[in-house]
């Protein structure tokens, strides 16, 4: 009877401490969780996001009879700190950039946080409309962390996640709408990009998307610049 007793009892010890174990596990994943949360949410209460293009090349192709134009992209974070630039080479000039515009209406995070109000702005592509001879560049790819987005030096599968629920809400619009997304959209204006200007694409935080074009100063022509 004893012996029974013994047994029982650490069988207590056994379940009360795998309890407590499997307990502070879940803490710790939700703090966790919580702390990469809120590091998202700062990198989206930037008001606008913004990116300059400036063309770097126009070659005319005798053989074909065709005018390439390569753009140098450049996106800023929401410290305004420059990302990593991209170089885009179409057939034309008339270039058109797609932006994701994500509007939260009222999204309850744990320990009281929320996402209402806030806007998740992505540049997405950046294209030539030409019937079946369309051109296109990702600027960043579908279900991924946007560039300028990502938490630096942090791996947790939790954040890549988030990103990949933020894509859906963004391409399914009835899953958005059970899911407090207050709206979705894509907008894509272009313009003609010609040298010696600078193009500046700002996503603004009630979801426009505008290009603005400025011709370069004077002192800059025909000058190379040193890094």
């Amino acid at each position: 009877m004893k012996k029974v007793q013994k047994v029982k009892y650490l069988l207590y010890g056994v379940l009360i401490a795998v309890g407590f174990f499997l307990g502070f596990k879940l803490y710790h994943r939700w703090q966790n969780e919580n702390a990469v949360l809120k590091q998202v949410i700062t990198r989206l209460e930037a008001q606008t996001r913004v990116a300059e293009v400036l063309v770097t090349g126009v070659n005319y192709d005798e053989k074909n009879k065709k005018a390439y134009t390569t753009i140098k992209f450049l996106e800023y974070d929401e410290h305004k700190q420059p990302l990593k630039p991209r170089y885009f080479t179409f057939i034309g000039n008339i270039i058109q950039f797609q932006a994701l515009i994500i509007r939260f209406d009222n999204i309850h995070i744990r320990n009281g946080h929320k996402l209402k109000g806030k806007s998740a702005h992505i540049f997405w592509k950046a294209f030539v409309l030409d019937g079946e001879n369309t051109q296109e560049f990702e600027i960043n790819k579908l279900n991924e962390i946007p560039q300028g987005y990502k938490i630096e030096g942090l791996e947790n599968p939790f954040e890549l996640k988030l990103w990949q629920e933020f894509w859906a809400y963004a391409l399914n619009p009835d899953l958005a709408k059970t899911d407090g997304i207050r709206n979705a959209q894509i907008e894509a204006p272009g313009t003609m990009f010609v040298p010696g200007h600078l193009y500046t694409i700002y996503i603004e935080h009630d979801g426009g998307l505008l290009i603005d074009s400025s011709p370069l100063s004077p002192i800059l022509k025909g000058e190379t610049i040193l890094k």
